[in-house]
């Protein structure tokens, strides 16, 4: 929190993510003090990562600073990033920062720290510990090691996940539970942090409770006294341990800058000289409803309360190529990638359809990929070009696209404490293809972005509001106008045209366009060098500062290739212009059909969700044929559309699996055509169906230790079909609704309700 008091008082900076204790001046985006923001603190403290051990405005030096480990794991860098943040500023409050992967287990030992612990963990897949945990987990998950183990660890942890999904933070869940049964305690609260509504809303106050947790600790341990048992970091640990509604998350985050706030007062009196005080400049009059670029009072004449301007740490240079050099595109990804042929493509669906599903078949048969039904797998996928090039020109950057960029860190010139260069964008690589294959441009702009752009805006009205959609007065605001509106940074420059940004920013904070995961759709015993999958074209409108119509960063370059001729025959695939596209292996995942083939198995997939299941159905048949004689369990398939005759995917295949037994049962709704006759009440949703055949179910679950595949959106449908699976066992066990809900976390914990979902 930046409060800046009438000017020729005396303040105190505040932390960037609202908490007091962060030092030095604010700058302006070239580093130097900014006269007009110049605030001189009341108490600074020494900076670890500064050559000479000392600030320039240092009147108390904390020679030895306070350690803590701090660890991380992450599956797109949101938990990396945060753990960033927390290092950035530990110094300033008097500590030092010890900060590791949970991957590098090389680096640090919980068996021997003797320091406190912090962690930040995000969640991916359906509730699974990130890629850079499983081993971390795997080892404290061994039932083997002494319940004590850890005993003498005081840690606290920050989950991050999304409450869309059912099992919200449970890669940060799984790890608090498993640290406490091994003897470890908590010296600060768990915090859960929530995506849906966005993650400041919790992680912000969970940061600024952490230093009064931390010194709360070292105090006890340097006192003698023991911090067994309940936690001891005062009042901001008791938020957060559930999701919030947005609403109750922003009054939580105003309640803790009222408790945080040192000054023993309100907000300072804004002088109406400086655009962070006052609002006076760039009001509307009453009536005018706010947007991105105007608000309303009282935040309009509010004193904000701002992060800390993010340190800069990277020095661009472009140079243009020696000769014509071909535009290469760069792959960043740590594993193995193949490029490989689109032999076919398919439309599953009617024109008239809500949504255009389409299949694509891709040819690897040349390649050492290899797969099972249920794998998922990635696809390397560009930006939009009209989009890069819309970016390229609102830079001043056109004529520069094909120059190289060469980035180092600044030597002895950055307060960013471990600055590195951006491990995803490749030496040598051209401007265009840095803006078209390794940032993710579309990603919503964060507060520190939002910050740091600030600096770079001239104009008075436009530099005040982008401070105030970083701000804490400006959350609601943030939420509307930057997350919900679907904002990217072309938009938001668009919609700003006084802030000009340096290429350096650009590259400090958009991160890594992430390739998509998507699940195979298809057998290798059915389709021998052959990989199928499927996927709708998502479309969504962005709201600021224009209406306009928007395809998915991968599905829209996806079905631009099929509908450019891309459909050919197999025979076709050898022809140089066929369209190829970059493929790598997921991390190895737990959904797949059962070893025991006479397991029966419920198989739970509307829309393209029916996907793996094809595979399944696939390989299963292969499997009867190669063994006639052998025991097979029963295969049900729950599905569901919108029409039956424009949506209805996979028709004619289903019809054949369950012509030929493959298939045992087939239940399909439809949520959106009429009746099928009068007075009749069909299932209108896959949840409906599984109630409609609840004793089967149950029977299947309960008494054939049967397994539950669920496949699709995890907005609604998974949690909707969590819900039914609880009430059908409670129905048909007769027990009550928490025993259901153990029951089928039994289940999960036993791989036999597995789940693939996305939001």
């Amino acid at each position: 929190m930046l409060e800046f008091p009438p000017r020729g008082s005396v303040g105190v900076r505040r932390c960037r993510v609202g908490i007091p204790g962060d030092v030095g001046v604010p700058t302006r985006a070239d580093g130097a003090p900014s006269p007009e923001d110049l605030v001189l603190p009341l108490q600074t403290q020494c900076l670890s990562d500064r050559k000479d051990g000392c600030c320039s405005y240092n009147t108390m030096c904390l020679s030895g600073l306070r350690r803590f480990l701090l660890l991380y794991a992450t599956q797109q860098g949101q938990a990396e990033a945060i753990a960033q943040e927390i290092s950035e500023q530990a110094a300033a409050h008097g500590f030092s920062a010890d900060l590791h992967c949970l991957s590098e287990s090389d680096k640090y030992d919980l068996k021997t720290e003797t320091a406190p612990l912090v962690i930040v963990v995000s969640t991916t897949g359906s509730g699974d510990p990130p890629d850079t945990a499983r081993n971390f987990v795997k080892e404290i998950q061994d039932k083997t090691l002494p319940g004590d183990l850890l005993a003498h660890l005081q840690y606290g942890l920050l989950g991050l996940g999304d409450s869309e999904y059912t099992y919200f933070c449970n890669g940060g869940k799984i790890i608090d539970k498993r640290l406490q049964e091994l003897g470890a305690r908590h010296f600060y609260d768990t915090g859960h942090a929530d995506d849906c509504v966005g993650l400041e809303l919790v992680v912000e106050p969970w940061i600024g409770g952490l230093w009064t947790a931390l010194m709360k600790h070292f105090a006890s341990s340097q006192g003698g006294e023991a911090t067994r048992g309940s936690p001891t970091a005062g009042p901001h640990t008791s938020l957060l341990r559930d999701p919030m509604t947005p609403a109750c998350a922003a009054l939580d985050t105003r309640i803790q800058s009222l408790c945080l706030d040192d000054s023993g007062g309100g907000a300072p009196q804004a002088s109406g000289q400086d655009a962070v005080d006052s609002g006076q400049t760039g009001t509307l009059g009453d009536g005018v409803e706010p947007s991105l670029t105007h608000s309303e009072p009282p935040l309009s004449q509010a004193a904000l309360s701002i992060p800390a301007a993010p340190p800069e740490y990277l020095q661009v240079t472009l140079r243009e190529p020696l000769a014509q050099e071909e535009i290469r595109v760069p792959v960043t990804s740590a594993g193995p990638v193949f490029q490989v042929p689109i032999s076919k493509a398919v439309q599953l669906t009617t024109n008239d359809a809500v949504k255009t599903a389409m299949l694509l078949e891709l040819d690897i048969s040349k390649t050492a990929f290899a797969y099972e039904p249920g794998d998922a797998f990635h696809v390397v996928c560009p930006n939009n070009d009209a989009e890069v090039q819309g970016l390229l020109q609102r830079l001043g950057l056109e004529e520069q696209s094909r120059h190289h960029v060469f980035l180092e860190v600044m030597k002895g010139a950055t307060q960013k404490k471990g600055a590195a260069l951006p491990p995803h964008i490749p030496e040598n690589c051209s401007l265009q293809s840095v803006f078209t294959w390794c940032l993710e441009i579309r990603a919503t702009p964060k507060k520190a972005f939002l910050r740091a752009l600030a600096d770079c805006t001239h104009t008075t009205t436009e530099k005040r509001r982008l401070q105030e959609l970083c701000s804490q007065q400006g959350a609601a605001d943030y939420q509307r106008f930057v997350r919900a509106a679907h904002l990217s940074l072309l938009d938001l420059l668009c919609a700003f045209p006084s802030c000009q940004p340096p290429l350096r920013l650009l590259l400090e904070h958009l991160p890594k366009l992430q390739p998509r995961p998507y699940s195979c759709a298809s057998s290798s015993l059915w389709h021998p060098g052959r990989l199928h999958f499927v996927f709708n074209v998502v479309e969504f409108l962005s709201y600021t500062p224009a209406v306009v119509l928007r395809k998915g960063v991968c599905t829209g370059w996806l079905a631009t290739l099929a509908t450019s001729g891309v459909h050919l025959t197999p025979a076709d695939s050898g022809n140089a212009t066929v369209s190829q596209i970059s493929i790598a292996p997921r991390a190895i995942n737990s959904f797949h059909l059962p070893e025991d083939p006479t397991v029966p198995v419920i198989m739970v997939g509307p829309g393209t969700g029916v996907a793996p299941f094809i595979g399944f159905l696939q390989h299963r048949e292969k499997l009867q044929e190669q063994n006639p004689d052998g025991s097979f369990g029963a295969m049900w398939l729950v599905f569901g559309c919108r029409h039956k005759d424009r949506d209805y995917l996979f028709r004619d295949e289903l019809m054949h699996f369950l012509k030929h037994g493959v298939l045992t049962h087939l239940t399909v709704s439809f949520s959106r055509d009429a009746p099928a006759g009068e007075g009749t009440a069909p299932a209108k949703y896959v949840q409906d169906s599984l109630r409609l055949h609840a004793k089967q179910v149950a029977r299947i679950l309960l008494q054939e230790n049967g397994s539950v595949y669920v496949c699709g959106d995890a907005k609604h449908m998974a949690k909707d079909v969590n819900d039914a699976l609880v009430g059908i066992i409670s129905t048909e066990a007769g027990v009550d609704t928490l025993e259901a809900m153990r029951t089928l976390a039994a289940f999960k914990e036993e791989k036999r309700y597995l789940q693939e979902i996305w939001s």
